[in-house]
């Protein structure tokens, strides 16, 4: 949770305590203006928000609580980073708890003025008149807390929920005892229920979601199954609390049928085998998987209660961490909530205890084998079956349209779907739409049969139908129209050839989607508008930011009307919606052949440039969910290489943002891109090609390519000094960046010369706490570590980490820096506690900000491990089990070669030793030399450090270096 209050110097800061006792506070009630209007996290971070209208109730709170000598305050815009999925999951359904706990509630009533309170009657109206008291979500607000303190929209107080209480029972006719904070067990469910009786919410499905904390449950929400379904869900979840836990994020489909084969053998195959029985459901996009899926979860749930059901989103790596985290939340696995503990172990431990109950796990959308960690959005991943549970217990179903996974994953026990039976085309078509009557048989039957019975084409037809009230017939015509124009002009070209042509027979899909986009275009040119953009990015959690409208309003109604058609599937409380693979192909491919595909992708571009956002730490969680459509959207713009101001401008912030979060492969390809084209556009000597070649020397420089980065940083500060000057803070930049890649060369003497003469001339020129000037003073400090100058080097270490904390907080990356480069000096010192206990404090909060895969928190772990290996033998295990972790974890993302695996392999070498393993150690330091040398050479301090330690253990060991 994190708190809102005043630093000394009256700036608006966040605490995070997490971990942490949680100090007494005031929390907002209220209802949210225009989204551009509020304060969001982004907005603090980037100090950004005094200029926005919903300032005003964060000024009211920060003058309120002060009166009530309250320091903290939290209030829900910008207390929550909602760019963050896991965070935003979290705190949904935390809301009721922290509402509960908060020792004052001040309800800010924007529709209620002071000024019209002028007699007693006239107060009354006006105040049971707001609409606070008649939206869904404000319910859990006035119930929870102890102290609720009403306040007009000028910050007068009306009046409390005790002073109140008989007025506030006649607005919303909750009773006077639950008003009172009574348990609300002692109320029946049909009672609680009654309560969000004409309620309004902005989904319709909320108006069941508000009441999740009134009966502690929590279960998925889904903004796609109607309120009807949405309470059926909840009822049986609050019934199935008596049970075994479960989670299934959707309602049963009231429309599912035939497969009832398929059904048999899976239910045959649960819980078949001694260790954990592994089935896959394999077949192409649209025939059916997951809802056969979720039909299997339903009835294991419901012929046998004893069993827990888990449903595990497994199309991305947030996704999958995200359904780990809320499986163990529902279990309450010890440890649960720590932020330093990882879901998918704590999940897999628990499951294969003896202890454990039956359980069946459904991974659907698995088309991937690895997984990542939290939030890092990153190419670097763990094989997924490394925390799949093995137990005889526990039955595992995966979803996949790819055949070499489900082999893989699921060895012979392999479910293959394709279409429907005619007979069961036809109940899935009258079960979406109506009963046919006896003169609609033929038509229907010669549908089905061009739809390939494909259970996708159906259903998109049959809503086609029931939104439009086509006839069978008329719809036939449609569908045969397509086909005679698609035969018409087969010859053409599409996008991909080897995906086949877009028409009827070969994909129905195409066929129901064509004739659906073309009555979204006659009747909502919006919604057609949106679903054209989201063909030109990803088709996974694409954000509705990016989607431009008049109004939050219009916006609304397009998306909604794209849900309608069963074009997407709306993502709960993320603000964003996925794409079906299946549809999201098929629309590049017609917007292909209309000649509209790059239009809309150089569209798509404009408008992630709009909300993308610059690389600073508190934006993070926004530009990773951003970064796979930026991605996307510049690896098919047909304009690369051309002169593109918005595509290289992407392409930038994308790069920056990748060199951020140590993904240097691709960092490196997007800054040559860039650069190339700044070249082209604005010369050799232009500002802008210039950082962008000092960045892409960064790059090669974390890439351990030593001399690429130096020939490209003298190239540019030799251009600097004669257009800047010597002293100018760009040159100055470019000089320290230079003087850190002749320290990792090993040329340590003039490394320490340049950062001198650079610091000394930042501090004139910039002034002793400029960013810059600190990170020139962090450097030095690193010399005289490396030197043994380690008082020195501490004091100086100190100042820098102290600076940090006070100009960019606690967990900004920078500050973070500082505190680890004080822990490699604390060790070199030999003070090993005290270094510990900075070190697990670096790691717990570079896991959080920077994902437990981030170089920067390997790094630290691997500190830690040197740190166990030099203690009581007790933890010499913990050393070893760190070092093969982030040793894998290298090899992985950078390869064995690049500087940071071999001076893990390295350390591990020198650990091996030190507990007596003389054979390991000396044929893995064998490795690291001949590594070394190979990408170093043989003069550099690696090389030789490798060469010195090899012959001194074969020596001991009587041998001969070969």
């Amino acid at each position: 949770m994190r708190l809102l209050h005043l630093d000394q110097s009256g700036k608006l800061v966040l605490t995070d305590f997490r971990g942490k006792p949680i100090p007494p506070y005031a929390i907002l009630s209220h209802r949210w203006g225009h989204p551009d209007s509020e304060v969001s996290f982004q907005d603090l971070a980037s100090n950004d928000h005094q200029k926005k209208d919903g300032y005003r109730k964060i000024g009211f709170c920060v003058k309120q609580a002060a009166q009530d000598q309250l320091q903290y305050f939290w209030i829900d815009t910008c207390c929550i980073d909602k760019w963050n999925r896991r965070e935003l999951s979290s705190s949904i359904n935390s809301m009721f708890r922290w509402y509960k706990n908060a020792a004052r509630c001040y309800v800010f009533l924007s529709d209620v003025s002071a000024s019209a309170i002028q007699q007693q009657s006239d107060w009354e109206a006006s105040f049971e008149a707001s609409k606070w008291f008649r939206r869904g979500w404000t319910l859990q607000e006035l119930i929870a807390p102890v102290s609720v303190e009403f306040f007009s929209c000028e910050g007068w107080q009306l009046g409390d929920k005790t002073t109140l209480e008989q007025l506030v029972h006649k607005i919303t006719s909750i009773p006077l005892a639950a008003l009172r904070n009574c348990p609300l067990d002692q109320f029946t469910t049909a009672e609680r229920i009654h309560w969000a009786e004409n309620r309004e919410t902005t989904e319709e499905e909320d108006g069941v979601y508000c009441l999740l904390g009134l009966f502690d449950v929590s279960m998925p929400v889904s903004y796609n199954e109607g309120k009807e379904k949405a309470l059926r869900r909840f009822l049986a979840e609050v019934e199935a609390a008596k049970s075994a836990p479960s989670i299934i994020p959707f309602s049963q489909n009231d429309h599912f049928v035939g497969r009832e084969p398929q059904l048999a053998e899976l239910e045959a195959k649960l819980f078949s085998d001694e260790q954990t029985t592994t089935i896959a459901i394999v077949g192409p996009g649209g025939t059916g998987k997951s809802q056969l899926a979720l039909e299997l979860a339903y009835r294991t749930r419901q012929n046998n209660q004893n069993c827990s059901v888990f449903w595990i989103d497994a199309s991305d790596v947030d996704s999958l961490y995200q359904s780990y985290a809320s499986i163990a939340k529902k279990l309450e696995i010890p440890r649960w909530d720590d932020e330093k503990a990882n879901a998918k172990q704590l999940v897999k431990l628990h499951l294969e205890k003896n202890s454990a109950r039956q359980c069946l796990l459904i991974f659907d959308n698995t088309e991937d084998m690895t997984s990542g960690s939290s939030g890092s959005s990153t190419p670097r991943a763990a094989n997924m079956i490394d925390y799949l549970p093995r137990s005889e217990l526990c039955s595992i179903v995966f979803t996949t349209t790819n055949s070499n996974i489900a082999k893989s994953l699921a060895s012979h026990n392999i479910v293959e779907l394709w279409g429907l039976t005619p007979e069961a085309s036809q109940r899935m078509l009258e079960n979406y739409s109506r009963a046919l009557v006896s003169s609609e048989q033929q038509d229907a039957k010669l549908l089905l049969q061009e739809l390939s019975h494909l259970p996708l084409a159906i259903v998109q037809a049959a809503v086609y139908i029931n939104n439009t009230g086509t006839t069978l017939r008329q719809y036939r015509s449609q569908i045969d129209e397509h086909m005679r124009h698609t035969l018409e002009h087969s010859d053409e070209r599409t996008e991909d050839k080897s995906k086949g042509s877009c028409n009827c027979t070969k994909n129905p899909v195409a066929a129901t989607l064509i004739i659906s986009l073309t009555q979204i275009f006659d009747h909502n040119a919006l919604a057609a508008d949106y679903l054209c953009l989201a063909a030109g990015v990803e088709s996974k959690d694409v954000p509705l930011d990016i989607f431009p409208a008049f109004s939050p309003g219009d916006r609304e109604n397009a998306i909604k009307l794209l849900s309608r058609y069963e074009l997407i599937t709306r993502r709960p409380a993320e603000s964003s919606f996925d794409l079906n693979r299946l549809v999201h192909q098929n629309l590049r491919e017609w917007l292909q052949k209309q000649h509209y595909l790059d239009y809309w992708t150089q569209f798509a571009i404009q408008q992630l440039l709009r909300v993308f956002p610059d690389d600073d730490h508190g934006s993070r969680s926004k530009w990773r969910r951003l970064l796979p459509h930026a991605k996307y959207a510049l690896s098919h713009d047909s304009a690369e290489g051309e002169e593109n101001d918005d595509s290289s401008a992407l392409a930038w912030k994308c790069a920056m943002t990748l060199l951020d979060d140590g993904r240097f492969d691709e960092a490196e390809e997007l800054f040559k891109q860039v650069m190339e084209t700044r070249k082209r556009l604005f010369g050799n000597e232009h500002e802008w090609t210039l950082s962008s070649m000092t960045n892409l020397a960064l790059t090669y420089s974390a890439q351990g390519r030593w001399k690429e980065a130096e020939e490209l940083e003298i190239e540019v500060i030799e251009t600097k000094k004669t257009l800047l000057g010597d002293e100018h803070p760009s040159t100055l930049t470019s000089m320290g960046n230079l003087a850190t890649t002749l320290w990792d060369k090993g040329r340590r003497k003039e490394a320490e010369e340049l950062e001198v003469q650079v610091m000394e001339t930042k501090k004139r020129v910039l002034g002793d706490e400029h960013p810059s000037t600190l990170i020139t003073l962090g450097n030095l400090a690193s010399t005289y570590s490396h030197q043994g100058r380690w008082k020195e080097a501490e004091e100086l270490q100190m100042q820098v980490m102290e600076t940090r904390k006070r100009v960019l907080g606690d967990e900004h990356p920078d500050t973070l820096l500082s505190m680890a480069n004080l822990v490699l000096t604390l060790y070199d010192q030999g003070q090993w506690k005290k270094a510990e206990e900075l070190e697990l404090q670096v790691i717990e909060m570079r896991v959080r900000v920077l994902g437990d895969e981030h170089p920067d928190t390997l790094n630290s772990m691997l500190h830690l491990a040197k740190n166990y290996s030099h203690q009581e033998q007790w933890q010499w295990k913990k050393a070893e089990e760190l070092e093969l972790q982030v040793i894998e974890t290298y090899r992985r993302a950078l390869g064995d070669k690049h500087p940071s695996t071999l001076c893990c392999m390295t350390i591990h070498a020198f650990t091996l030793k030190r507990h007596g393993r003389d054979e390991e150690a000396i044929s893995l330091m064998r490795t690291c030399f001949q590594l070394c040398e190979q990408t170093h050479g043989e003069q550099h301090e690696y090389t030789k450090l490798a060469l010195d330690a090899l012959k001194g253990w074969q020596a001991e060991n009587n041998s001969e270096v070969s």
